[in-house]
């Protein structure tokens, strides 16, 4: 640890210890800004800048209540990610889930409509996309991806970037983009560290589920197809959604993020991101994605490790590992992890050579790795063949 690093944390924990959050942030911040020089300076927990078995035909209705309100800002055709190219998942599902009765038609853009959405006393603004098969036949369950955006990314940026968006229309779900907002982060990050943050009935755990249900109500949505995934600090939301909700979610993507509790206050969460962390976060039953990129200088590598420990302690057979390159050069080593009586539980991918960003992605958006495997596509496959059994 060099000498400056240490300077800077001394003074962030002085500051923690004297009341002031938003100063030690801004001290960590200044840390990472001068130690890891390709993290975004003014984004401590995001990524830098890169120049057969299908559903039944009448789910059951979700039961839930919600206690928010929704405000309609704007409904707009979606052109967020139309110069995106659709990805071919290196793995083609098996088994896909979804088979609608009629082949789903993706004329048209869809639908890119802003809202807010207030739960508790706490409001903050979203983006769902809407695909042409669901406008056209708006009573047809279908199924929704939660996507977490990292620090100071916005769901715009994230869609663009992601191309989520293309891969609904031609898949035929719904994508729902929640915005920080920086009333409760000054860079917009979820706050991951944070221990109000990483409970079931509290902060932005609460409220994002609770969005996620309101959505499922003013929507037709399929409940046992519910998914999440996110980057960075939305990585590390989307794994304490599937430990804090498991009952909501089918699956978690985590993309360069970090596991559930490993931290709890922004001197350990400075201490993970850059060392990792040995011991396992909070255990987590949901199957999971993880990427990361072997050579992430803001995210510790390790990182995606513990949260793959966090789900295949709960009893994995014997990995079994591939190794690929793909379509832009990026080469990558994929493992995946089968339960005893050889039910998919987890898949790790391992990018070799890759930083702190979303692989496969658009360069018109932010924290974007063209070169890498399509992780948008490659996580629809993995949600695809990973439905709730069950209803709660």
């Amino acid at each position: 640890m060099s000498a400056l690093f240490k300077k800077f944390l001394q003074e962030a924990t002085r500051l923690t210890q004297a009341g002031n959050l938003q100063d030690a942030t801004r001290a960590i911040q200044q840390a990472l800004g001068r130690i890891a020089p390709n993290a975004a300076a003014r984004a401590p927990f995001a990524a830098p800048p890169t120049a057969p078995s299908t559903a039944p035909s009448a789910p059951p209705s979700t039961p839930w209540t919600i206690d928010g309100c929704v405000t309609e800002v704007d409904t707009v055709a979606d052109v967020s990610d139309n110069a995106t190219p659709i990805h071919r998942p290196v793995v083609e599902p098996v088994h896909p889930l979804h088979v609608p009765d009629q082949p789903a038609s993706n004329d048209g853009p869809g639908e890119f409509s802003a809202a807010e959405f207030t739960h508790a006393g706490t409001t903050r603004a979203y983006k769902l996309y809407t695909p042409p098969h669901a406008i056209q036949q708006p009573a047809r369950p279908l199924p929704l991806v939660l996507m977490l955006h990292g620090c100071t990314q916005n769901p715009d940026d994230f869609a663009t970037g992601t191309g989520m968006n293309a891969l609904a229309q031609e898949h035929g779900f719904l994508v729902l983009y929640p915005a920080q907002n920086q009333a409760a982060n000054s860079h917009r990050c979820w706050n991951w560290f944070k221990p109000e943050d990483q409970r079931r009935d509290s902060g932005e755990p609460a409220w994002l589920a609770a969005l996620v249900k309101q959505v499922a109500q003013q929507r037709a949505v399929d409940p046992r197809q519910i998914y999440v995934a996110g980057l960075s600090a939305g990585g590390a939301m989307a794994s304490i959604l599937g430990h804090t909700h498991p009952d909501l979610f089918a699956a978690v993507g985590v993309h360069s993020g970090l596991a559930c509790g490993v931290a709890n206050n922004v001197i350990s969460a400075l201490s993970v991101m850059k060392n990792g962390r040995s011991p396992a976060g909070a255990a987590s039953s949901l199957p999971t994605i993880v990427f990361h990129g072997d050579a992430d200088a803001t995210v510790h590598p390790s990182n995606g490790e513990t949260v793959l420990q966090t789900v295949i302690g709960q009893g994995a057979t014997v990995p079994q590992a591939n190794q690929g390159t793909a379509a832009g050069g990026q080469s990558y080593t994929r493992t995946t992890y089968q339960t005893a009586d050889g039910n998919s539980l987890a898949e790790y991918w391992k990018l070799h050579g890759a930083g702190h960003a979303w692989s496969g992605g658009n360069r018109a958006g932010t924290y974007t790795d063209p070169q890498g495997p399509d992780a948008s596509a490659e996580m629809w496959r993995f949600f695809q063949a990973h439905p709730r059994k069950t209803l709660h």
